[in-house]
């Protein structure tokens, strides 16, 4: 089984944050940490819906260099002259993935420490909690798990929504 943990580095934005705890809970991320105070005064205006606070683990470290571990790759996700683009990673099985504030970049001694440097090729830059979803996304999408569509919906769709598709012709 492998695992996926969200490592922050300083965020801000409550909003940001709040998004980033319900994507690791969609997309199966084990943890997420993070750097410095901001958050910790802007929690209270969070934005987690379906409890995600409770079910995501998420804690404060000092510096991002704490995770380094012999048994999970670090990749950094961050517009970095030389890094690989999202679309052609191979995604490491065991990965912690470390993101830049919002508002500046992840430190150097934090890019050289990391085993990968990875960007989403977009045109400027995307906000924080996309760039986790994306990221978490391209990981899922990769992995190819076998996965019943159908039980999934029915356990991820909102309690007012019963659709169902009769039939598609995409020939």
């Amino acid at each position: 089984m492998s695992s996926a943990v969200i490592a922050l580095s300083n965020p801000k934005d409550p909003t940001n944050f709040g998004s980033i705890l319900r994507a690791a809970n969609c997309f199966g991320a084990e943890q997420v940490y993070y750097t410095g105070t901001r958050i910790e005064f802007a929690n209270r205006f969070h934005t987690a819906t379906n409890n995600v606070r409770e079910k995501i683990p998420h804690q404060s470290v000092d510096s991002l260099l704490q995770l380094v571990s012999a048994d999970k790759t670090m990749v950094a996700v961050e517009l970095v002259e030389g890094a690989v683009p999202l679309p052609t990673f191979e995604h490491p099985a065991d990965a912690i993935y470390v993101f830049g504030p919002e508002d500046g970049s992840l430190d150097q001694a934090v890019v050289d420490a990391c085993d990968a440097v990875v960007y989403v090729p977009t045109e400027g830059c995307l906000n924080l909690a996309a760039t986790v979803n994306i990221l978490l996304y391209d990981r899922c999408a990769k992995q190819a798990l076998p996965v019943d569509h159908d039980e999934r919906i029915k356990n991820s769709r909102d309690n007012n929504n019963r659709l169902k598709v009769k039939s598609q012709d995409l020939g």
